[in-house]
């Protein structure tokens, strides 16, 4: 739980304790000071203890109203299932927050011009917006913040799921009184159309494996259904997915089913397109295809959004930016409108100028890693191997030669959605067999292998704390492994929480922190930046170099962004179609791994 307000603070999150919280009025040996009176010098207070709480009681003037009528800052009742603290009362002394035995309560500070400012609040002590993006007819509005700071709530006002409250969760404003509070700015030009002309928005949601539980039938069928033919068939052909038109949609994989789901808000007719991270689990050469179909919705009088965590695809997609800040889960807030080098550079520094904010303490930077042969000079490392391959599926064939890798070493996979990368992996895991070579199966070297898969779903129903015990019991109580890896991925505030619950980023950062805690020669990680935002994919990547330099293993893994490769690797090797090897100039690290789709 969160506390914030100005100073002095007030709370600005609910509060579930499940304990008797103690009532606090003051810190204890606070002296008050009243108006002024013949004792110079601020007036002792006197303690009182009674039975319920403890109250202090000036010596010279009365007490105030809200103690004389025994208010209690923290109510809670032997019956009560959740406890109380009124914000009025609340001076963010901490003593709540140290009592709290389950870490529940935070207390967070505010300026104190935001509160004039509130967009929407979800409810007593619950997370609250400020201001909103300003979204403007003919251009793309990027938005760039943290998980959990709001980009959601934004989307959903804007899209007219979700009525702003202003703050007043208790008395909701009607929209007269909406208007006026956005009175002379833009977003009243935008509410008033959009109560009046009564526009049509659609949101491409954040988590498209949802899309494969809820949508039944083929992907042509589905689109078919949607809009007009001809726009249906160019679609298909930019965004690659003739292919998989007589598939399943529940047999997508999540590169497919991002595909599938920007093609099938393209083709609707609306005013307002919104779009919740369009780049998520595909490669560089869809991402800037998705990203062309997007821009080609642009008409001079709609409104195209869009919610990015890739910077470079932000930069390449948007034509202004609206930087998010605060803290997640308690509160967010919105910035101006920025040019797009601004914005990125705003965001990346942690710094607004115009409002002379710091809301970061550290600089993001995208350093290229230094060169494998500088840092393993000198030192003599284990090495491994594995023989050439081969594995062939309906319609596909995967072609590996022979290679070997050593530790301390982190090689990245880089190539085309589709091209045989995670069959790579698996094959190297165990769970996939390669081919038989004639009669006799292919001789796989015996090591220890730590695998995280590419797709994550949650059906345990445990907590985390209970699910790291059972796998990694070691790892989880050593020092050096909560200092390196579990504290830089926040695992302790995610400790309590069920797993079965999660989003997708806190499931990566779980996946991910179990996966290192293993003690294993090579750690195999299949896209473990999805679903995060950019700062926790650069702490993801520090993380990965860590663990692996302090325990002198090797990793193999496949990123979805190439920051990320460029952050953390130290090698690469390249996935290619038998069609472009050929004119393929970029030199492997020790081999390449051919892909043949057989036609």
């Amino acid at each position: 739980m969160a506390c914030s307000g100005p100073l002095p603070l007030r709370c600005a999150r609910s509060v579930s304790l499940p304990f008797p919280a103690p009532c606090h009025r003051r810190a204890p040996g606070r002296t008050v000071t009243r108006r002024p009176s013949p004792v110079r010098g601020p007036v002792p207070c006197e303690r009182v203890r009674t039975p319920s709480a403890l109250r202090y009681r000036p010596s010279v003037f009365p007490p105030p109203r809200h103690i004389a009528a025994g208010r209690q800052c923290i109510e809670v009742t032997q019956s009560s299932k959740v406890s109380l603290i009124s914000e009025d009362l609340c001076i963010g002394c901490g003593i709540c927050v140290k009592v709290c035995p389950f870490n529940a309560i935070q207390i967070i500070n505010l300026p104190r011009e935001l509160d004039k400012e509130t967009t929407h609040r979800y409810g007593p002590n619950s997370f609250k917006l400020h201001r909103l993006p300003v979204p403007r007819p003919g251009k793309v509005l990027g938005l760039v913040g943290t998980n959990g700071i709001g980009k959601s709530t934004a989307l959903n006002i804007l899209a007219g799921k979700l009525k702003p409250n202003l703050g007043k969760f208790m008395d909701p404003p009607n929209w007269d009184d909406i208007l006026k509070h956005f009175h002379g700015k833009e977003l009243q030009k935008y509410f008033t159309r959009f109560l009046e002309d009564k526009m049509k928005t659609i949101i491409k949601p954040q988590y498209v494996e949802h899309i494969a539980k809820s949508v039944e039938g083929t992907v042509g069928d589905k689109l078919n259904k949607i809009g007009k033919r001809q726009a249906k068939d160019t679609l298909c052909d930019i965004l690659d997915l003739n292919q998989v038109m007589d598939r399943n949609v529940s047999d997508l994989s999540g590169g497919e089913l991002q595909r599938f789901a920007i093609a099938a808000r393209a083709m609707e007719d609306a005013d307002v397109y919104m779009f919740d991270e369009p780049s998520c689990y595909l490669d560089v050469k869809q991402k800037l295809k998705a990203a062309q179909v997007i821009r080609s919705l642009l008409q001079p009088k709609n409104y195209v959004i869009v919610v990015e965590h890739d910077l470079s695809i932000l930069d390449y997609l948007s034509d202004y930016i609206c930087c998010l800040y605060g803290s997640p889960g308690a509160y967010g807030v919105v910035t101006l409108p920025f040019s797009v080098r601004e914005g990125i550079n705003i965001f990346l520094n942690g710094f607004i100028p115009t409002e002379n904010m710091c809301f970061r303490e550290e600089k993001l930077t995208f350093r290229v890693t230094e060169s494998a042969e500088e840092i393993t000079e000198g030192e003599t490392y284990q090495s491994y191997k594995y023989p050439t391959m081969k594995k062939t599926r309906s319609g596909f064939k995967l072609s590996v030669m022979k290679g070997s890798f050593n530790d301390s070493q982190i090689i990245v996979l880089l190539g085309e959605n589709g091209t045989g990368k995670t069959t790579f992996i698996r094959m190297l895991a165990g769970q996939v067999k390669p081919d038989r070579v004639g009669d006799e199966e292919v001789d796989m070297p015996a090591y220890s292998v730590s695998y995280k898969p590419q797709q994550l779903i949650p059906k345990i129903s445990t907590t985390v704390r209970e699910l790291l015990h059972r796998k990694i019991p070691g790892s989880c109580t050593d020092a050096q492994f909560r200092s390196d890896v579990m504290k830089p991925l926040k695992i302790e505030e995610l400790m309590d929480r069920k797993v079965e619950n999660f989003s997708g980023g806190g499931l990566q950062r779980v996946a991910l922190c179990l996966c290192l805690g293993k003690a294993a020669d090579i750690y195999l990680i299949d896209e473990p930046s999805a679903h995060l935002d950019s700062e926790q994919r650069l702490l993801a990547a520090k993380v990965i170099k860590r663990a692996c330099f302090g325990a002198c293993k090797h990793e193999v893994y496949e990123p979805s962004i190439h920051l990320f490769a460029s952050a953390s690797a130290f090698g690469l090797y390249a996935l290619a179609g038998m069609n472009s090897l050929k004119d393929w100039k970029l030199k492997p690290w020790q081999s390449i791994i051919a892909s043949e789709v057989l036609i």
